[in-house]
């Protein structure tokens, strides 16, 4: 190879890695995703760009490893057991997903002009979802391994399923004449047959063997080895036999699943999945022909619109017939709107066996590309209009006309352990929370937990504030805290408020504001926590209790000096083991976000 030809592609590599570095955090940056910024990098630096690469093709397919990878993980976390689980969804919701999608986006191409055989192939492309972006965007959010996120999984499962039969279905409409040499349809069937047969032979009866006996050889760098071999070899087994590549790489994961070196293989394949992914995401945009919008504009944009739109209304329906919720039904149609990368090969075959012209080909790849690309700008919009999800208030008591001696705002781990001490005594409590959730958890231990927002003033009068002795305010957030101090100390004079403090700057402003007692939430945890170090380093325990008595007594003498001063650093002097200078700064300056220390010794975002 000359040195000319090396240069080339070490400067390809880097033009690759440069644009991905450059536009993925742009994007992100932007909040408009890993997804866009990948997409509008290969676009730029692609051959209708700047025109760095002049075949994506040939990217596109080592990047389709990327997807390969991805299957494969998702096929770690899909065990036997929970994959038959989802068989309902997979085969039912899938198949009728399809069938409708199918049907209206056939009668879309009609409609733009298309004979019926090309229409349909146009509309089964189309209809096989991109399982890559919406895998991306499930993942990102956090949604996988949610109930409507596994809908979504099951349905993309059933298409890749999908993609055997419509080639063979490509190749009997093919008018073309069948090749002499090529294998029968029987004999295909049976190739696959006997390929995914032993896949998953050798996934039950070899992988975990042959695991053990690397992981007692203990080289890292072999094990990595074996996890990529794996994928890659199912996914050849599975292309050889006409299936799925990415098919053969989830069947793999799922072998692997009960595997006790799941998390290991995981973590191994994790870096190449990530960077053969964001590759095809690369070579996707690189792919979108400009010249081919910019002459056949208005049809192209025509036909993105009315095929997105389309599938969307269908998937929607779909999802409502099968019962889910408007929002999911909404989430799940706007995710899936576009075409994805099985219609590259499908209308690739179609155009070898004399279906579709090259014109048509080009046609629907670029308004699939485009699909691809506008998918995640869609998702964005689609989320700031969509309805939010609301928490089912089912069986939650919104609180009224109680009278309780003492009222607790908040009941997370702060409220729950400070109410036991008031409940070993039999006194009247009232607890109000506005975390749903943490109110039906509560319900599960006995506790009765009321509905109410504590910054609200009606709120806290249904609780029983106006006769209250006393209000303890053990909420989470300090601005909370704050406000309800505020209306307490205004309204509710006859009770004694108690609060929970963030730090000693918190501490500070609650005492300003008049409050009976406050605690910093993690200072008496934390002292007892330097107690056990000391006892742990073989101090006495009776001079580890005794160091941790004069650590209380010094932070209280400091605290005293700074609320005298009303400045946080006028106990720097007590502080042991202090050897900086004091300078003097208000308390009530605004929080660095930084994790510098406060006059206390304490990180501020998690200070005692």
């Amino acid at each position: 190879m000359s040195v000319e030809s090396e240069s080339s592609q070490l400067v390809n590599v880097v033009a690759l890695l440069g644009a991905a570095v450059v536009a993925v955090p742009l994007f992100r940056r932007l909040g408009l995703g890993s997804v866009l910024g990948y997409l509008a990098a290969g676009l730029v630096i692609g051959p209708f760009g700047l025109g760095w690469f002049n075949d994506p093709q040939s990217i596109l397919h080592v990047a389709e490893l990327g997807v390969v990878l991805f299957l494969f993980v998702i096929g770690l976390e899909m065990r036997p057991s929970h994959l038959w689980g989802l068989r309902r969804q997979i085969f039912g919701l899938g198949s009728l997903q399809i069938a409708l999608c199918t049907a209206a986006l056939t009668g879309v191409g009609m409609l733009f002009g298309l004979h019926g055989a090309v229409a349909f192939v146009g509309a089964a492309g189309f209809v096989l979802t991109s399982t890559a972006i919406v895998m991306q965007l499930l993942g990102e959010r956090g949604d996988i391994a949610l109930p409507h996120g596994q809908k979504i999984v099951a349905v993309l499962l059933f298409e890749d399923l999908l993609i055997v039969p419509l080639l063979a279905l490509v190749a009997f409409l093919s008018p073309l004449p069948a090749e002499s040499g090529g294998h029968s349809r029987g004999m295909s069937i049976g190739i696959s047959v006997a390929c995914l047969a032993g896949l998953i032979a050798a996934g039950l009866w070899l992988l975990n063997p042959l695991f053990r006996l690397l992981a007692r050889a203990k080289a890292r760098e072999v094990m990595t080895a074996a996890a990529l071999l794996v994928v890659l070899g199912a996914a050849l087994l599975m292309q050889l036999g006409g299936l799925s590549m990415a098919m053969g790489a989830f069947l793999a994961g799922v072998l692997l699943s009960e595997s006790t070196f799941r998390h290991q293989i995981e973590a191994d394949i994790e870096p190449f999945r990530g960077l053969l992914l964001g590759l095809f995401f690369l070579s996707v945009g690189m792919s979108l022909d400009l010249s081919v919008v910019a002459n056949n504009a208005l049809v192209v944009a025509g036909l993105v619109v009315a095929m997105m739109v389309t599938k969307a209304l269908c998937i929607y329906v779909v999802a409502r017939l099968t019962h889910s919720s408007h929002g999911e039904a909404l989430d799940r149609a706007v995710l899936m709107a576009q075409g994805g990368e099985f219609a590259f090969v499908l209308y690739a075959a179609a155009l070898a066996a004399g279906l579709i012209d090259p014109t048509i080909s080009a046609t629907m790849t670029a308004v699939v590309v485009l699909s691809m690309v506008l998918t995640p700008l869609v998702v964005l919009v689609a989320r700031r209009f969509m309805p939010q999800a609301t928490a089912s208030m089912e069986g939650i008591e919104a609180v009224h006309d109680q009278s309780g001696s003492v009222l607790i705002i908040g009941f997370g781990r702060f409220g729950q352990v400070m109410s036991q001490s008031l409940l070993a005594r039999d006194i009247d409590v009232t607890i109000i929370d506005s975390d749903i959730d943490m109110i039906r958890s509560a319900e599960e231990f006995g506790f009765k937990v009321f509905f109410g927002d504590g910054t609200r003033l009606d709120v806290l009068r249904a609780s029983g504030a106006s006769t209250a002795r006393l209000i303890a305010i053990c909420t989470d957030r300090p601005e909370t805290t704050s406000l309800i101090v505020e209306l307490a100390q205004q309204e509710f004079t006859q009770a004694r408020v108690l609060a929970r403090s963030f730090d000693r700057e918190h501490s500070l402003k609650l005492v300003a504001a008049g409050v009976d007692f406050q605690i910093r939430e993690t200072f008496e945890s934390a002292v007892r926590f330097g107690q056990a170090a000391l006892e742990a380093m073989g101090v006495d325990e009776d001079v580890a209790a005794r160091t941790a008595s004069e650590v209380r007594r010094l932070d209280a003498e400091r605290f005293d000096l700074e609320v005298a001063a009303g400045d946080v650093r006028a106990g720097i002097p007590l502080l042991i083991g202090n050897t900086a200078p004091a300078t003097p700064t208000p308390f009530t300056a605004p929080r660095r976000e930084s994790r510098r220390l406060d006059a206390g010794g304490e990180a501020e975002d998690s200070s005692a």
